[in-house]
């Protein structure tokens, strides 16, 4: 059964107001077609990639057309919820965060990967993190697409000039970055609301963000590790980030690239996903003749390494990352489990190692190790975290919530007293909206 699921928000309260209507026999079925849709979110799937979906899959399906629309992060959960609803405007497949979907699997709007199905793409060799982030009771029904994994991106020049070295543990990078700031460059670039990256700090400490207690999902924020770890990365912030704590997930490479050619660069180290390393070094022209960045192709200038953990080793960072679903409205389940097919098969998975991106088939990670950069994401990606696989955590995220949370502990607020006020506006919505069968 597929349920329907409509989001509003109670304005005098601000309390998720939301209920979930099950499927009658007046829902319209899509008439079958040869040409399906593709949603494709932001730029990391490049030309390279796209063509090859397309030319592939139209050479397996003469006569079918593969289309590829791309959408942006910013208001993919608003566009998915209108379009997964109308059979006429739906896409037949999509790419979406794998924070997001458990909101769209529990509403019932994508389409069940058979067992045989999944055999076929992967099976046991899909990443197991992802798979479950697209699961309900054991059926799945999104996909791992690509996983990115964060670590530290550095300036070797400032770090050797100072005499700091590569830490070894949490507690010594937060020393390291303070002991790199100075008047007029911070020692750690990173914004008051970057919760993405600082929930790397509560992950390092045991903490989580959320559990499931007798069959419900409730926010621990409190908790006394979550607690620890947020104290943790407020320090961090306060000794040696300038940026203001409105700041979100931004740009800082710009940061570490200031000063390149002349000056003083205005942040010794930021942490960003592995793809991050091609918005920094020096400007070269490409095939194209256009300006871009070499990569960090300088190894006296640039360096990186994975976040630390409390006792050494890898600090278990959030992992980024998306995923792919057939809608259950698709035109065309059989093409659309087609193109599937050609995501997950050798040759493109390979393509998307070779681009920097995390391949779904965890067999093929061997492709991305032949570099520091394919190295580090690796090891970085094996100790990762995702957020918790709530129905309601695309919701919590569109609020912004952690945002504000983060921007008060920057601001200084004690972090218990923080945590437990957030503990009770998250807690209510993790489940999502209640589901009523008529």
């Amino acid at each position: 059964m597929r349920i329907r699921r409509t989001l509003a928000a109670t304005v005098a309260t601000g309390v998720l107001a939301a209920s979930l209507t099950a499927c009658g026999p007046e829902e319209v079925v899509p008439e079958s077609s040869d040409d399906i849709v593709l949603w494709l979110v932001g730029s990391d799937t490049g030309d390279e990639l796209r063509d090859h979906l397309v030319t592939t899959f139209e050479a397996r399906n003469p006569g079918a057309t593969l289309v590829i629309e791309e959408k942006q992060w910013p208001t993919l959960v608003d566009e998915l919820d209108e379009a997964l609803e109308d059979p006429a405007a739906t896409p037949d497949v999509v790419e979406l965060g794998n924070t997001q979907a458990p909101t769209f699997t529990n509403a019932g709007d994508f389409r069940a990967v058979s067992p045989e199905l999944y055999a076929d793409l992967g099976g046991d060799d899909l990443l197991p993190s992802f798979v479950e982030a697209g699961s309900v009771d054991g059926t799945v029904y999104a996909l791992p697409y690509y996983f990115g994994s964060r670590y530290v991106f550095y300036r070797k020049d400032v770090w050797r000039e100072a005499g700091v070295e590569v830490p070894d543990t949490l507690d010594e990078f937060g020393d390291a970055v303070a002991e790199l700031t100075t008047g007029n460059r911070a020692g750690f670039a990173i914004g008051g609301q970057d919760w993405r990256n600082g929930i790397s700090w509560v992950f390092a400490h045991g903490g989580e963000l959320a559990v499931k207690q007798g069959g419900s999902w409730v926010s621990t924020l409190s908790d006394r590790d979550t607690v620890a770890g947020l104290e943790a990365w407020q320090d961090v912030y306060e000794s040696a980030s300038y940026l203001p704590a409105t700041e979100v997930d931004t740009g800082y490479w710009a940061f570490l690239n200031d000063g390149v050619e002349s000056g003083e660069p205005a942040a010794a180290a930021m942490m960003a996903p592995s793809w991050a390393r091609w918005e920094l070094g020096d400007w070269v022209r490409n095939d194209d003749g256009a300006e871009v960045r070499d990569g960090m192709a300088d190894d006296e200038t640039w360096g990186i390494f994975p976040l630390p953990g409390v006792d050494g080793g890898v600090a278990p960072v959030f992992a980024g990352g998306s995923v792919l679903a057939v809608s259950a409205l698709t035109r065309n389940a059989e093409l659309s489990e087609d193109l599937l097919r050609i995501v997950y098969g050798d040759e493109y998975q390979t393509m998307l190692g070779e681009s920097g991106l995390g391949p779904a088939n965890t067999e093929l990670t061997d492709v991305m190790t032949d570099d520091k950069f394919g190295r580090t994401l690796v090891e970085t990606a094996e100790a990762s975290q995702l957020t918790p696989p709530a129905p309601g955590w695309a919701e919590i995220e569109s609020r912004g919530l952690y945002e504000d949370m983060f921007k008060e502990i920057a601001r200084g607020a004690d972090v218990a007293t923080v945590a437990r006020e957030y503990d009770a506006l998250i807690t209510p919505l993790l489940d999502g909206p209640a589901v009523e069968e008529e």
